[in-house]
């Protein structure tokens, strides 16, 4: 015990050297520690790409002064701690208060942020959301965040939102111990290459919910239906890749960042993983450019097919009036009950009357016919 208090006592003020300004976090306080909170899901210490030390065998303090005794790196994953459960993280690895409010507040535009000797990123998740059939209030995507914090030898990873767990991708990464080996920047990148890979498939399943809504669009109207009814599905599905927009091509800067601008942060091996994960989300950036202008021409035509419905309708309004005008017209002027009529008093003068109305109706009805007006 001795020895571990002579650690912290070393740590401590290594930690808030060159920090600028002050601020509540510059302190660690052991009664702030959130080890035993349930904001943090996952607590371990890796060497060489193995497994060593993990929760709750290790507060997040203990598995740093581990790591610089013994070295490796220390990964700590949070979900949606306050900020009181976060304060003595915060002050532990030295981070940013800037950084620091954002993990903690969320609702952050995917980027990446170089504070001292860590990094700051902040990933959007994309989830797609089953459902049976598409309507005007259907949610297709649901987003979630992940925060990220590198360092030399830590990962803090925070994340928000009932969904995008991080537990099967560490489960995957501690398979693979060379990759791990290569420290920090390898988990950084498995993270990228996980939210990147969600956005993949989301944009697969959003693509048949376009086809879908197209297909609907341009084939004849199902008995009862009439044009222009699926507005409300198109709007509101462009709302939801509106969304899913705003997830993924904020982040397609960082990633190019991250690929072309050595850091030293980064191990140079991973770097090049980094290529791989900026081609992927470039082609989904191009896909949900692409879906928001495809549903854009499929509003414009379902909003055409309407007027289109609507003229006709009044066109047919139109000649059914014309022809029912006859009758009325000639109906009016032998209803004026003048004594000096045409074939007032004559034998064969009524059915002569309705024999002419028809006859001038059917010809009316042939006239508009074939003019397509009915």
């Amino acid at each position: 015990m001795s020895m571990i208090r002579d650690l912290r006592a070393a740590v401590r003020p290594s930690l808030r050297k060159n920090r600028p300004g002050h601020s509540k976090y510059d302190t660690y306080d052991a009664t702030r520690d959130p080890s035993a909170s349930s904001a943090v899901v996952d607590c371990a210490v890796y060497r060489d790409g193995r497994r060593v030390v993990s929760a709750p065998c290790v507060t997040p303090h203990e598995a740093m002064l581990r790591v610089r005794e013994s070295g490796g790196f220390a990964w700590i994953g949070l979900h949606e701690p306050t900020e009181e459960e976060f304060a003595g993280i915060a002050a532990e690895f030295g981070l940013h208060p800037l950084a620091v409010e954002d993990a903690v507040h969320a609702h952050q535009r995917p980027k990446l942020e170089r504070y001292d000797d860590t990094l700051f990123t902040v990933f959007k998740t994309i989830h797609y959301v089953e459902h049976t059939q598409l309507t005007a209030t259907s949610e297709v995507v649901e987003t979630g965040e992940v925060m990220c914090f590198t360092g030399r030898d830590f990962v803090i990873t925070v994340r928000h939102g009932g969904r995008g767990s991080l537990r099967t991708l560490r489960h995957r990464l501690e398979g693979d111990a060379e990759l791990l080996a290569k420290g920090p920047s390898a988990v950084l990148h498995s993270i990228a290459d996980h939210v990147v890979d969600g956005y993949i498939a989301v944009a697969d399943a959003v693509q048949d919910d376009i086809d879908e809504v197209e297909i609907d669009v341009f084939s004849e109207p199902a008995k009862g239906s009439t044009r222009g009814s699926d507005a409300g599905r198109i709007y509101q599905l462009k709302r939801e890749v509106l969304e899913f927009k705003r997830a993924a091509s904020p982040l397609l800067r960082p990633m190019q960042l991250l690929s072309e601008r050595p850091m030293r942060l980064i191990d140079p091996d991973i770097q090049k993983y980094f290529r791989d994960v900026a081609d992927h989300l470039a082609r989904v950036h191009e896909q949900v450019v692409g879906f928001d202008e495809l549903l854009n021409s499929i509003l414009q035509a379902n909003l055409a097919q309407a007027t289109v419905a609507q003229n006709e309708d009044m066109r047919k309004i139109t000649s059914w009036a014309a022809i029912i005008a006859v009758p009325t017209a000639v109906c009016g002027i032998y209803g004026m009950n003048f004594e000096h009529m045409p074939e007032l008093e004559w034998k064969y003068g009524y059915p002569l009357v309705l024999a002419a109305i028809a006859s001038i109706c059917l010809t009316i009805h042939r006239m508009l016919k074939r003019n397509g007006w009915l």
